[in-house]
Order: C-alpha cells, then sequence, then structure tokens
C-alpha cells in the first residue's frame, strides 16, 4: 500500500489513543472512570476526524495503516 498522508493531529490521537488504552488495561488502573473518558473522547476525534472523507480516507485499509503507523498494531507477517 502507499504511504497515507494522515494528518498529524489524526496519527497523535491514534497514538494517544493506544496509550490511553495500555494505561486502562493493567490490572486495577489508577483513575480508570477518567481514562475511559479519555479513550472515548479519543475514539470519536478519530472517527469522525474531516481525513476520513477525503479520497485517501474512504478505504477500511486507511484505518488500519494508521493504527498501524500509531504504533497500535504489531506486524506478525509468516515468512
Amino acid at each position: 500500500m502507499d504511504r497515507i498522508p494522515f494528518p498529524d493531529d489524526l496519527i497523535r490521537a491514534q497514538q494517544d489513543w493506544h496509550t490511553t488504552y495500555r494505561a486502562l488495561a493493567v490490572p486495577r488502573p489508577r483513575g480508570a472512570t477518567e481514562l475511559r473518558r479519555r479513550l472515548l473522547h479519543l475514539s470519536v476525534r478519530i472517527h469522525w476526524h474531516p481525513f476520513w472523507s477525503t479520497p485517501d480516507g474512504w478505504s477500511p485499509a486507511a484505518r488500519m495503516e494508521l493504527r498501524r503507523r500509531a504504533g497500535g498494531q504489531r506486524r506478525t507477517d509468516a515468512a
């Protein structure tokens, strides 16, 4: 896949989402309510970002590429 020109704020929001998710995933996280609220807020920002209505953002592959590029998905290529 060609490099998709994601806006910086969208990449940052996805990175923050992953960081928040990891913080919430630990046993008995501190400030769980605030973390859940932050995760929801970031989810909405990412989902409704104007980028998704552009020609580059219409495909499901673009969403997967964003997650990969933001560091939230590890590639497991079978050799």
